[in-house]
């Protein structure tokens, strides 16, 4: 028997609109649909009509479930692979399943899309030619800092994720170590009703994050040294 394939299948970030009719057929032809979470997952996929089967694959169970999914795609069935918004396995789970597949030489067949990243900085005008993509950083103070020691001179724009319970932290320790001066991008709910793009220098935007509704996650761009707006 042939096995199936992999598609790792990028969702909207926000805007509905965004989810390509490549993505929707080829979820309508999955077997399976492996998810972060069922609930955003499953509202999202009854809109347009998807209805196959969920196996959860969240970050504690993907070394669990990882070998389920294989044996399923051997068996010659198709997986789509989806994460709660964006693309899957850009800070998110689905690494361990695609390396699986690799390793056992099924077909993995990615189905491009939104990415919060990409999007924060295709818009933010800060240097897009060469960027390091670091995601989430640890949540400790002293973790944060010795990062930003290590990359403060870094010749490239530095792409972190970060959470809205701890982007004044992350702001006040990027502060620390880059300079008041430092150019940066703060966008939030990208795509969505109350997107917000702030660009400027470090010490405008800790003086701006005290009074700014932070709801929702961050991507925070941090240009080189040398850039200025």
């Amino acid at each position: 028997m042939d096995f199936g394939t992999l598609y790792v299948v990028a969702t909207p970030i926000g805007n509905l609109g965004d989810f390509s009719p490549r993505a929707v057929e080829t979820l309508k032809g999955c077997d399976l649909i492996a998810c972060e979470d069922t609930r955003p997952s499953s509202s999202l996929l009854r809109k347009f009509g998807i209805s196959a089967p969920f196996v959860v694959y969240e970050d504690s169970r993907e070394k669990i479930v990882a070998p389920a999914i294989l044996q399923k795609l051997k068996e010659g069935k198709n997986v789509g692979l989806i994460s709660d918004a964006g693309t899957p396995c850009i800070s998110d789970p689905g690494f361990r399943i695609v390396r699986l597949c690799r390793k056992e030489g099924v077909p993995v067949v990615p189905i491009a899309g939104p990415c919060a990243f990409v999007a924060a900085l295709s818009a933010s005008g800060l240097p897009s030619d060469s960027f390091l993509f670091v995601g989430f950083l640890p949540a400790k103070t002293s973790a944060r800092r010795n990062f930003f020691e290590k990359y403060k001179n870094f010749p490239h724009t530095l792409v972190f994720y970060e959470s809205p319970y701890r982007i004044d932290k992350f702001a006040a320790d990027a502060l620390e170590v880059f300079g008041a001066q430092r150019c940066v991008c703060f966008a939030k709910e990208i795509s969505k009703l109350h997107e917000t793009f702030i660009v400027g220098t470090l010490g405008q935007m800790c003086e701006r994050l005290k009074t700014a509704n932070t709801k929702g996650e961050f991507t925070v761009l941090v240009a080189p040294e040398s850039f200025e707006l």
